[in-house]
């Protein structure tokens, strides 16, 4: 039983040729698939970005549990790309 099925399989095997460089190829369904996963990652991206807004806008709202960021202080805990940074305030440099 065994040797008859070892015999069948290395016949198919045998009778099975190594296909060509040029005969393999993905066709159109490849390229649909392609695309499809590209503009899958796209979606995604801008998906992940829009949760992330809302995740800031409600941090600043003090949803979490943090104190909620007034109308001015947007830009209190940015570090040295805040407002003070950009209005040359508190870097040490004096114009007098």
């Amino acid at each position: 039983m065994v040797i008859e099925v070892l015999t069948t399989i290395s016949s198919i095997l045998a009778d099975d040729p190594v296909p060509q460089d040029n005969d393999v190829v993905a066709g159109p369904w490849g390229a649909v698939i392609f695309v499809a996963l590209i503009g899958s990652v796209v979606f995604l991206l801008f998906s992940f970005t829009k949760q992330l807004r809302k995740v800031q806008a409600a941090k600043e709202a003090g949803v979490y549990g943090d104190e909620p960021v007034a109308d001015g202080d947007d830009h209190a805990d940015d570090g040295p790309s805040g407002t003070a940074a950009r209005t040359g305030e508190g870097d040490g440099s004096s114009s007098t």
